[in-house]
């Protein structure tokens, strides 16, 4: 039998061009799979004897799975303290509160159960447990300045989280966002000591999530993928492969998820693709900001509409106004890789790229306008200056692909809006 020499070629054959450096941390214990929430309470008691619970007013009271985490946490003699009062956009005042009950009562860990706001707001509240600082003091970006010196955290309570919706993919990574409703400001904190210890995967827990919430959900894990993809070093080939195939699965399982709720490879399947989408690993050696964030972030600080609804409402018009122009190239690899356009040319492509996605966004049912969603146009121009304002880092612009003016910013939110 003959030998044979199998020659790789790179695509661009004039200079080699390396991955950007970089430091991937994740410590998060992730266990995965059916039935994992009962051993939640054995998780736990590795790191506390007593923990507040974290979660919002009624959803995970509703499906019962508040009820199996309790039920665990009493099988394994671990004492706990209910917080049930997380808001969606999780407030200040609310994390404060909380933050000084766990502290007063000696909690030892933050255990989160829920979406990504029990979840950011977990992190936040293991903060201030610890601090005894006001959370708002670390909002980046805020108007207290505080967190130029607080940021990143190095320190909190042990954090353990338990999704109950496939979304932000909080429940691994080191990140949260929180609102001061007082201020209207909405932005991250971060930092290596708001990394959970460990986090629980039940895709069981996410059979009940009502359609709206699982469809703004996937909106959400889409763009936490195309964001970096867009704007980060055009040279990562391994991560733009990685990111292209979870792409691809929030396609696939969101359907899949919406037709079919019980389904377990598809609620499995959204599930993880949600964790790996923000755990690090797509965006390392590619690295990326994320402007369309900051611009929802601004929109929901102001009106409280879902984050996913939100992001959905304004990809279509940033990919045609700022992408298009800057990148058209990556948006058409995008076209071809993840939604199989085969046109040659790239404008085409990218413009074919684009209507497919507008069409997956109404098929799942989060094809929206910000007018249909309350926001009133006298408000644009507010919001446009302080996306730039809280997310600017004392500039004028935010980063992207180029560094978005807040005019640019206005012009998405108008061409958003009905």
């Amino acid at each position: 039998m003959g030998s044979y020499i199998l020659i790789l070629t790179n695509s661009n054959e004039e200079e080699d061009i390396p991955l950007l450096n970089f430091t991937l941390n994740m410590p998060t214990r992730i266990h995965f799979g059916k039935g994992e929430v009962d051993r939640a309470g054995d998780i736990v008691a590795t790191y506390a004897k007593k923990a507040l619970l974290v979660t919002g007013r009624s959803s995970t009271k509703k499906t019962g799975s508040l009820d199996k985490v309790i039920a665990s946490l009493n099988k394994a003699g671990v004492s706990h303290i209910l917080f049930d009062r997380i808001e969606p956009n999780p407030r200040a005042t609310t994390i404060d509160e909380a933050g000084r009950i766990a502290r007063e009562e000696n909690c030892g860990l933050i255990l989160a159960l829920g979406g990504g706001s029990a979840m950011d707001a977990a992190k936040a509240i293991a903060t201030v447990a610890l601090s005894g600082r006001p959370i708002h003091e670390y909002i980046r970006g805020s108007k207290a300045s505080k967190w130029k010196e607080l940021l990143p955290i190095k320190e909190a309570l042990p954090i353990v989280t338990i999704p109950t919706l496939a979304a932000t993919g909080s429940e691994a990574n080191s990140g949260a966002v929180i609102t001061n409703w007082e201020t209207k400001e909405k932005a991250g904190i971060g930092g290596p000591g708001l990394f959970p210890k460990a986090a629980i995967l039940d895709p069981e827990l996410t059979y009940t999530v009502p359609a709206n919430y699982t469809a703004d959900g996937a909106a959400d894990i889409f763009t936490h993928l195309y964001e970096g993809y867009m704007t980060g070093d055009e040279h990562a080939n391994v991560q733009d492969e990685l990111t292209e195939g979870l792409m691809r699965n929030v396609l696939i399982y969101a359907k899949k998820a919406l037709e079919y709720p019980e389904n377990y490879e598809a609620r499995a399947h959204l599930l993880w693709t949600s964790t790996l989408a923000l755990i690090g690993i797509a965006g390392a050696g590619r690295g990326g900001p994320f402007p369309v964030h900051a611009m929802e972030h601004t929109l929901s600080a102001h009106y409280d509409i879902s984050h996913g609804r939100g992001l959905a409402i304004i990809t279509p018009a940033y990919f045609e106004q700022i992408i298009l122009a800057d990148r058209p190239h990556r948006l058409a690899r995008l076209a071809r890789n993840v939604f199989r356009i085969t046109e040659d040319n790239d404008i085409r492509a990218a413009k074919a790229g684009i209507a497919a996605l507008i069409h997956w966004y109404k098929e799942i049912g989060v094809y929206d306008t910000l007018q249909g969603v309350g926001i009133k146009r006298e408000d644009l121009r507010l919001m446009a200056d302080e996306t730039i304002r809280v997310n600017g880092n004392g500039t004028n612009t935010i980063p992207g692909t180029h560094n978005l003016t807040a005019d640019e910013v206005l012009s998405i939110f108008e061409a958003s809006y009905e």
